[in-house]
């Protein structure tokens, strides 16, 4: 088996010396980049309203990412909205939910989540409430193509679909693919993806990509499936039980991967 060296986490690098990323790479002597495979734009108020979504419509808003809560917002102050205090909100995790405290008076508001960042234990609250009218905010990867779209996004939509929510979406932000100069050296052993945008966007610099023997980790479900639909091999998964986390899932790969050595 192929020693690993070199890993790309498509992700931004850690501000926190304390990452466990970091302990890995100390750990097991690998190098490790770090750098996005996708990038979050915002759209323009013009954009927005060609939609033809009525915010003040609703009566409950469904957060699946922070990127969500800052854009959305973002257009609110750009079209005048005042969002009214009785508005309540779902949130995908609890740390999504805390990050409303940047835009709103955070216990003075009626704020749910899920007991986990996975969207069926989301939609267990959504179905205690299901009479309210939800508005989804979501990238416009989803309507773009729905086959590649964020996975919070897709299964959150779908399992609306199944239940009798009324609920609108509504693209508040682009998720575009980052640009990989060609002469820039592109030698790793394993690469790492959280979303299915991230899969798209490493065909869209590399169409000619050939896994071979580099390893690829996903986390989440989603990233998972279309890692699986574009043809390549995913050796690591997380979250599982044994690995929650996909620095977790590394570490357990890596202990196995050297025993074999």
């Amino acid at each position: 088996m192929t020693k690993i060296k070199n890993i790309l986490i498509s992700q931004p690098q850690p501000t926190s010396e304390k990452s466990p990323y970091f302990d890995i790479c100390e750990k097991y002597n690998v190098k490790m980049d770090f750098r996005p495979f996708i990038k979050v734009e915002p759209i323009l108020a013009k954009e927005f309203r060609q939609q033809k979504v009525n915010i003040l419509d609703h009566t409950a808003i469904v957060f699946t990412a922070k990127a969500a809560i800052d854009h959305f917002f973002r257009l609110c102050d750009e079209l005048r909205i005042t969002i009214p205090e009785t508005m309540k909100y779902f949130c995908i995790s609890e740390a999504v939910a805390l990050y409303l405290q940047n835009y709103i008076q955070y216990r003075k508001r009626k704020i749910f989540f899920g007991t986990t960042s996975k969207v069926e234990d989301l939609m267990v609250v959504i179905n205690k409430h299901i009479d309210e009218k939800f508005l989804v905010a979501v990238s416009d990867v989803y309507d773009a193509n729905k086959s590649v779209s964020e996975d919070h996004k897709n299964d959150i939509i779908a399992l609306l679909d199944n239940t009798k929510a009324v609920y609108s979406k509504a693209v508040c932000y682009k998720t575009v693919s980052t640009d990989f100069t060609q002469d820039k050296d592109f030698s790793y052993d394993m690469l790492v993806f959280f979303s299915p945008s991230g899969i798209q966007s490493l065909f869209k610099n590399f169409p000619d990509f050939n896994q071979g023997e580099i390893k690829i980790g996903c986390f989440g479900p989603g990233t998972i499936n279309a890692a699986k639909h574009a043809g390549l091999q995913v050796n690591i998964e997380a979250p599982t039980p044994e690995a929650p986390s996909m620095p977790a899932a590394i570490d357990l790969f890596l202990k196995e991967n050297n025993k074999k050595k």
